[in-house]
């Protein structure tokens, strides 16, 4: 699943991107030399070196996973992780969009038996033992196009409604949750519906932590009609410190992401055993994102609220000691 600091993994970023700000970790072909050959030992290796080295609390999270199940969560990451960066870390919008389009065609390549790339000849094990088909992999790259679309044609504003922005969530962060998931053979409707939750709570709060990185790389992501009806214009996310009505904006979006993590809850105590700890971390997770953005009275502005490394370790142990605890077999 993704999500907001401190266990994100893949979706929105803010800030991000050569063209976007600065602050980003290094992209995979700085992180890695591609591997010569196309053989599965060496796409593995590669997949595993992306995830180790790129970022920290993917490791903390798989961890909390059974052995068995961390290289596929490597491989999906890769993927995730190339995903984004071509379209973030292009040069123009239209480098960008090339990039995509070959992604993808090599996503349909890889669903076709004919993986052209080390993340896909990696990714290609994982979806034939797991049996995942290519819908959450390809909504993830049509997010990451809907993005560069809106960069291309100068939309700052990018949601008329929330509708609409859950509807880029179900795309650029549910389909991680829906992968992992699938891992463990785990696609019942309703619990799918939970982890799509999760992923979207995750999501916005991730928004509305960084609201002036975003600004500052032309993005909000506000929907429009709650600008609207706070009464707050675009221009007074660029002050130093929130105004009132700009706090209250936020307040108000803070406590509709946190009924998203509200209704993905009970996954943790649902789904297959060995996804538990780690859907408990990324649901304290995301609260505590929360409870630090409330901690700073909802100025994102003046300040971007974060979760203390102690809080941090206190999460992981809890959900550490989850998994060490007995559990029932029972799988969904």
């Amino acid at each position: 699943m993704t999500t907001a600091e401190p266990l994100q993994t893949t979706g929105h970023r803010s800030g991000a991107g050569s063209r976007h700000g600065a602050g980003r970790d290094p992209v995979p072909w700085r992180l890695a030399a591609l591997p010569a050959t196309l053989d599965l030992p060496s796409a593995r290796a590669y997949c595993r070196q992306i995830a180790a080295r790129h970022y920290e609390n993917f490791t903390v999270a798989t961890a909390l996973v059974p052995g068995r199940l961390r290289q596929h969560l490597a491989n999906v990451y890769a993927f995730a992780r190339w995903s984004d960066d071509l379209a973030d870390e292009a040069s123009s919008a239209s480098d960008a969009a090339l990039g995509l389009a070959a992604w993808r065609r090599g996503l349909e390549a890889c669903f076709a038996g004919r993986p052209d790339h080390p993340v896909y000849v990696a990714l290609a094990d994982t979806i034939g033992q797991a049996g995942i088909a290519i819908e959450p992999f390809s909504d993830l790259i049509s997010a990451f196009e809907e993005d560069q679309a809106f960069d291309a044609a100068g939309v700052v504003v990018r949601y008329p409604s929330r509708a609409a922005l859950v509807g880029y969530c179900r795309r650029s962060a549910a389909p991680v949750g829906r992968i992992v998931l699938a891992l463990e053979g785990c696609q019942a409707a309703h619990l799918v519906e939970m982890s799509d939750a999760i992923c979207i709570g995750l999501q916005l709060v991730n928004f509305w932590q960084d609201v002036r990185r975003d600004r500052l790389a032309g993005r909000v992501y506000f929907p429009a009609d709650d600008l609207e009806r706070h009464r707050v214009e675009v221009a007074a996310l660029d002050a130093r410190q929130a105004a009132q009505p700009v706090r209250e904006l936020v307040r108000d979006e803070v406590a509709w992401a946190r009924s998203f993590f509200d209704a993905g809850a009970p996954l943790e105590r649902l789904a297959p055993p060995a996804l538990r700890p780690a859907i408990g971390l990324f649901v304290a997770g995301g609260r505590a994102v929360a409870d630090a953005i409330e901690r700073c009275r909802y100025d994102t502005l003046g300040t971007r609220p974060t979760v203390s490394r102690w809080k941090k370790l206190t999460l992981v142990s809890r959900a550490w000691w989850r998994m060490r605890a007995p559990t029932g077999t029972r799988r969904a």
